[in-house]
């Protein structure tokens, strides 16, 4: 089976994680939890980088500092992991979920301002929206695939209502917005490490930005908001830390992200080339891409008038070939602990999610395999 994407672990991962039970340091405290933090501060352009336990944990945690409270809104794109909704849902608040741009799968700033404009007011200095009563607590655009969208534009409805702007940068790691990092674009960006992540440490997330303050704050609620040397704690707070066994993997993975970045983009590039006639006979488009994109995944969107069922019926195929490819994100209004949920027009996103299909995108991945799969893909779709 030719997987869709799985870890490229050829470095000195086992080397690090030999150094951890040497030493005894397996949990939380250790020299590769240190190293890792700075090595993702330095890869984002970022002051101070707090590593977690997810991505999920890292999200939820970077939502309260901001002050994201129970019974908040906070604005998200409902084409997204389901993680970005469930971290906004540990906070007690609802997402106010909202459609994409055509041009980068993105949250659409246009539309977001728009919906602030015609569905909300401001009372005592707060936002709020007029239908639910909600207080709108924070902007949190996703990095979709590892594209960052317009985030100058965000940045000006964010100070212009006075919201926290939060990112869930999960699978960004790597990619540029301008040609620089991506860490001074929000007030707190949230990375994940999963295991089909571009870098990851089997698990585990990182916070990061530019703030200081806000950073120390996530620090210190991530580590249960003890007030050392004593047991004595200040707030609630989570034990969201990353272990050091984790950190191990995750320096050996940035010790290659350059490569592994290098890798990802390529095969995009490869699908791309070699599928041209396909989309050229209307029969595929290809995945949104932004200047600097880490292209976290590759694949293709069937041609209009396609839907799910067809998308399902490909992957059966392929996987009766021995290749690995897989549908995309089903929309978060689509979801049930979310029905309920504010929305905005989602026109683009349940249109674009039904015909999205995955191809395999591992950093090891051969040319043989990427022949086998595009030969696989012209025959079906031949």
């Amino acid at each position: 089976m030719i997987p869709l994407a799985m870890p490229n672990l050829k470095g000195n991962e086992k080397k690090y994680l030999d150094n951890c039970i040497d030493t005894t340091y397996v949990s939380s405290v250790g020299e590769y939890v240190t190293r890792f933090e700075s090595m993702v501060a330095e890869a984002t352009g970022s002051v101070d980088a707090v590593a977690t336990s997810s991505g999920t944990t890292g999200i939820h945690a970077a939502l309260t500092v901001v002050g994201v409270d129970y019974g908040d809104l906070v604005i998200i794109p409902t084409f997204t992991f389901i993680a970005t909704a469930n971290a906004v849902r540990h906070c007690g608040a609802d997402s106010w979920l909202m459609d994409i741009s055509k041009e980068d799968w993105c949250l659409d700033p246009k539309l977001v301002k728009y919906e602030i404009k015609e569905r909300c007011e401001k009372r005592d200095g707060e936002l709020y929206e007029k239908s639910t009563g909600k207080r709108v607590a924070a902007i949190m655009p996703v990095y979709t695939l590892g594209n960052i969208p317009d985030m100058g534009a965000f940045r000006e409805i964010a100070d212009e209502y006075g919201l926290p702007l939060i990112v869930d940068a999960a699978c960004a790691i790597g990619a540029t917005y301008g040609g620089c990092d991506f860490g001074k674009l929000a007030d707190l960006s949230v990375l994940s490490f999963n295991g089909n992540k571009t870098v990851t440490c089997g698990g585990g997330g990182a916070v990061v930005g530019c703030n200081k303050e806000l950073l120390q704050h996530v620090r210190h609620l991530t580590t249960t908001a003890r007030v050392y040397p004593d047991y004595d704690f200040d707030e609630v707070g989570f034990n969201y830390r990353m272990t050091n066994i984790q950190a191990a993997v995750g320096v050996a993975q940035m010790e290659r992200l350059e490569e592994f970045v290098h890798i990802k983009r390529k095969v995009r590039s490869y699908y791309e080339e070699k599928l041209k006639d396909m989309e050229e006979e209307g029969k595929i488009s290809f995945f949104r891409t932004t200047d600097g994109a880490s292209c976290w995944f590759s694949g293709i969107v069937l041609s209009e008038g396609k839907t799910i069922d067809d998308v399902k019926a490909f992957c059966q195929t392929m996987k009766k070939a021995d290749i690995e490819v897989r549908p995309f994100w089903k929309p978060v209004h689509l979801q049930k602990p979310y029905l309920d949920c504010p929305r905005s027009k989602v026109d683009v996103s349940e249109h674009l999610w039904q015909r999205i299909i995955t191809l395999p995108c591992s950093t090891n991945l051969t040319n043989s395999e990427l022949e086998q799969v595009i030969s696989m893909v012209k025959s079906i779709l031949s």
